[in-house]
């Protein structure tokens, strides 16, 4: 998976995401998509253990249940191994 480049990688979250039936939060405009983001972009050819993404849901889920679904859904080679929440302030 060293090989797979930021974009790909950021498509397959994004179909492993929807896939997994979690509520999203999505885009809005012409060609919604789920809201999600990978904090850096790692080089082609470099390898990780510990890559940060944030995603956007609608209502409040299990993380274990979340975690759960995302690895079911990824392939070979890619895992999700820890998953913090965090619930935003609706007065805000």
């Amino acid at each position: 998976m060293k090989f797979i480049s930021h974009l790909d990688l950021l498509r397959l979250l994004q179909r492993a995401l929807r896939r997994s039936g979690l509520p999203l939060k999505m885009t809005e405009g012409f060609s919604p998509h789920p809201k999600l983001s990978i904090a850096r972009a790692l080089k082609l050819g470099l390898e990780s253990d510990n890559e940060e993404a944030r995603a956007v849901l609608k209502e409040a889920v299990d993380i274990l249940q979340v975690q759960r679904l995302l690895n079911a859904q990824l392939p070979v080679g890619i895992k999700i191994v820890s998953i913090k929440g965090e619930q935003k302030n609706k007065d805000a």
